[in-house]
């Protein structure tokens, strides 16, 4: 396993309880993201249904809110103990360990997919090998939704939620650049939203298909 890959896992396993406090009532008050999984739902419907990967669920507040819109979803985690803790919180919910540059997934196998925050800790140059899995693993018509940091740095994280230490990079990125990735892997862009564009470090969502 790349280093990279080592220093995430190894992070979010020390920090996976604390995370999932932190993150527990981050939809609350959020309508725009709120609206954005609905219309994430929405396609996945219109696009035929079938199975939702989660990619990067951490502990799994974003597939169970799926699930709750009438998405069949389940979670991929590279963290062992995001993953264990994602199974806790939600028992009736599908997750597994597993990596977004290695997706052990069947070609064709999802109709939709789902990246929220999760492609920030991968280098610049590992994300056309994970966005190529992304498109391998989708169905035709298959929609694909990609949440990020804003900005053009990157920067160590060294320590994190309870104080506990970590070792990985946060990259941001702007939604121009995600959007040429994304294009390059055969994905057809659908819509582009702005989160908090007056914040210190604005988010984006871009909302794409498989042609």
């Amino acid at each position: 396993m790349n280093a990279w890959l080592e220093d995430t896992r190894t992070s979010y396993d020390t920090v996976a309880d604390s995370y999932a406090e932190y993150v527990r009532d981050s939809l609350a008050g959020r309508p725009h993201l709120r609206a954005a999984l609905v219309s994430f739902a929405d396609r996945v419907r219109a696009a035929g249904g079938g199975p939702v990967a989660d990619v990067g669920c951490g502990p799994g507040l974003i597939t169970a809110h799926l699930h709750g819109l009438g998405v069949d979803a389940f979670g991929i985690d590279l963290s062992p103990g995001m993953v264990a803790r994602a199974r806790r919180d939600h028992p009736g919910l599908r997750f597994e360990v597993g990596s977004m540059t290695d997706l052990d997934l069947p070609a064709g196998s999802v109709g939709g997919l789902l990246a929220w925050w999760s492609l920030i800790h991968v280098p610049d140059d590992e994300v056309p090998t994970a966005l190529a899995h992304f498109h391998r693993v989708l169905r035709p018509g298959g929609p694909v939704q990609v949440g990020f940091h804003v900005g053009d740095a990157s920067r160590l994280k060294t320590e994190g939620y309870g104080g506990h230490p970590m070792k990985l990079h946060v990259h941001r990125r702007t939604p121009e650049r995600v959007a040429a990735w994304l294009r390059a892997a055969g994905f057809a862009l659908d819509a582009q939203l702005l989160i908090d564009p007056d914040a210190d470090v604005p988010g984006a969502v871009l909302c794409a298909h498989k042609p």
